[in-house]
């Protein structure tokens, strides 16, 4: 251990007095770009991007903990045998996919992402997303610990379950090109595959790979069953909806600033790997539902699905799918309005325990 006594040398490199004319070096606003900016990413202000600010205030604003949920409920409800076989096999498979899905999420956005995208405000939300998907990533764990399922079985499903692994493989090869470290972008093809990346993650990962679980899990809050789960469900749920939203903000300021990128070829790329999370998420949607429970059952999720692709392809510029698509689930929106202040002190617990401390006896 150091004392006061002992002596320590740091040499400290010499740094040039600034020029008289550094003040004309000042970052200005229209210095500014989301992608493939010279100028130094590490001057927050002048804000450029207002609604990037704003987005990482309102998500601080929204913070929560998964501890914070009380499990009594769900533990006892999972102990009994008022849960069918296939209401178990549901929330499984929830977890199953959702235990690694953020994990994916988070190494997506620290490792890829954020180096490319070279503006300071953006990068404050980007830094805030991250945080989330880790909260969202230990509420699944707090579930699967709470309800003593097989941790070996839960998160392995991404490797064993070919619904879930399916999902996954369609998603890799986006998150590998970012997260390449020899991976630039500055040419018409590298910021091509860096905006291809960044759809594919909030529109169809976060925008459409979630929406089956969420919609299923909520469903069995809404018959007052799971309502520890549920109800964390509901917070990741709002949380996904502002990244979606910051996503998409994030994908059109782009558009803007590069339209030579948005080519009728690149946009009927793009309405083709929509299609293809439809497909890969109505089979999970099947394999997680392979009959009618909740007032529920897959070919519902079909029109969902198929509805929620429409919204994405509408908020990027792309032509639509499905015409005609509806929503069957419209209670959905009442749950992404979430007010946390009205939920959570009416439900948080003043004495809680995590679930590992919870007591079966």
């Amino acid at each position: 251990m150091l004392t006061f006594d002992d002596e320590v040398v740091t040499t400290i490199p010499a740094v040039d007095a600034p020029s008289v004319d550094a003040a004309s070096a000042r970052i200005r606003v229209e210095d500014k770009r989301i992608i493939n900016c010279k100028a130094d990413v590490n001057q927050l202000v002048p804000f450029k991007y207002k609604w990037a600010w704003e987005k990482y205030l309102a998500a601080c604003a929204n913070h929560w903990m998964p501890q914070e949920v009380n499990m009594t409920a769900d533990i006892a409800l999972w102990k009994s045998d008022k849960l069918s076989d296939d209401e178990r096999r549901l929330i499984k498979r929830n977890l199953g996919f959702f235990t690694t899905a953020d994990s994916l999420a988070a190494n997506n956005i620290v490792l890829g992402s954020y180096r490319h995208i070279t503006n300071p405000e953006c990068r404050q939300f980007l830094l805030r997303q991250a945080f989330e998907e880790a909260i969202h990533t230990h509420a699944y764990q707090y579930i699967v610990e709470s309800l003593g399922l097989d941790e070996g079985e839960i998160f392995n499903m991404y490797h064993e379950v070919p619904s879930i692994r399916n999902k996954d493989e369609f998603l890799l090869p986006y998150i590998d090109v970012l997260t390449n470290p020899e991976f630039k972008t500055g040419t018409p093809e590298t910021d091509q595959a860096l905006l291809r990346s960044l759809i594919v993650f909030a529109c169809i990962m976060e925008g459409l790979f979630f929406y089956v679980g969420f919609v299923q899990i909520l469903a069995l809050g809404r018959q007052n069953k799971m309502t520890g789960a549920a109800e964390q469900y509901q917070y990741i749920l709002r949380d996904e909806s502002m990244h979606l939203n910051f996503g998409v903000d994030l994908i059109n300021q782009i558009k803007m600033e590069n339209p030579h990128l948005w080519t009728a070829a690149f946009r009927e790329e793009i309405r083709g790997l929509m299609q293809k999370g439809v497909e890969l998420e109505y089979a999970y949607a099947e394999d997680t539902m392979p009959r009618g429970i909740l007032g529920l059952n897959a070919t519902m999720f079909k029109e969902y699905l198929r509805f929620i692709a429409n919204r994405r392809c509408q908020q990027i510029g792309v032509d639509i799918l499905y015409q005609g698509a509806t929503n069957p689930f419209p209670w959905m929106s009442e749950m992404i309005d979430l007010k946390k202040e009205k939920n959570f002190f009416e439900t948080r617990v003043t004495e809680y325990q995590t679930g590992g401390s919870l007591s079966w006896d």
